[in-house]
């Protein structure tokens, strides 16, 4: 195998590292200023440490302001987040799964709709979700954030399109004269080779939810519903008065960016390869 010329080497590892840059720094700016204090956060260098860092003390006083209301706020964002996208990852399987794989009347235009559903803006439908969860007396409550955030009409068109590249007809009918139902082949063999695809929409939409403002604060009054994104914005709103404030918040920032890095590293694996390989042969 040709290796490319050193200079087209150098530009790609180049833009590589000023990608890298673009996303590692603001997470160590996070990381050093959460180790300041408030008079710290304006007063120093933001790229550096402090002469008297706490990391600890900070963070465990962000977790202790308000009787804990942090430590709520990050329970309602993993409740909001991982219950949602968890729906609306199976929602979009099986969506996808049976768009793909079950001819009927109507589903290209089905699939139309659902296109057009990726083209329209969250924010464009917040107001409408909660008139209509107003009407049905669910408006500040948990269901207002999460009934929403299990339709996903990206992953409805990931699934669509990877279930019919990866998983092979011939490997289901093989299926069907064994004796297989529909509803076991799609639990034991579709979400099996769905995986990859699976994981993807698990991920967006986790990371959507997890950074979700405007629906929540269309939806929410109640601070003890919060997630972390809006509870954070509500400290900013008061640190004008409580400049402690200023600290909990970039603390609180730091803690919330946690849980996406533990996914990334986690779940990366099954973006390497798919699991279809030998299945069938050619």
């Amino acid at each position: 195998m040709t290796r490319p010329p050193l200079r087209h080497r150098i530009i790609t590892a180049s833009l590589l590292t000023v990608a890298a840059l673009y996303f590692l720094v603001p997470v160590y700016w996070l990381a050093v200023s959460a180790t300041k204090s408030s008079a710290d956060l304006f007063g120093t260098f933001g790229l550096w440490f402090s002469d008297h860092p706490h990391p600890l003390a900070y963070l465990g006083a962000v977790l202790a302001h308000d009787h804990g209301i942090y430590a709520r706020w990050f329970a309602n964002s993993l409740f909001y987040a991982g219950t949602g996208a968890v729906g609306a990852t199976g929602l979009s399987a099986a969506a996808g799964y049976a768009l793909a794989k079950f001819p009927f009347r109507g589903r290209e235009a089905v699939f139309h709709v659902v296109l057009a559903g990726v083209l329209v803006p969250g924010t464009a439908l917040a107001l409408p979700l909660y008139f209509l969860f107003s009407a049905m007396g669910l408006a500040n409550t948990y269901a207002a954030v999460l009934i929403p955030s299990m339709v996903s009409p990206f992953g409805v068109y990931l699934c669509r399109i990877y279930a019919a590249a990866a998983v092979p007809d011939a490997l289901l009918e093989a299926a069907r004269i064994d004796g297989a139902g529909e509803a076991r082949i799609f639990a034991g063999l579709g979400l099996r080779l769905m995986t990859p695809a699976l994981v993807t929409v698990f991920l967006f939409q986790f990371v959507h939810i997890w950074t979700n403002y405007f629906l929540p604060l269309v939806m929410l009054s109640d601070s003890d519903l919060y997630p972390v994104p809006l509870g954070l914005t509500t400290w900013t709103g008061y640190a004008d008065r409580q400049p402690v404030l200023y600290q909990y918040t970039v603390g609180g920032a730091l803690l919330s960016v946690v849980p996406l890095m533990v996914l990334m590293t986690v779940l990366q694996r099954y973006w390497r390869t798919g699991l279809t390989e030998g299945s069938v042969k050619a």
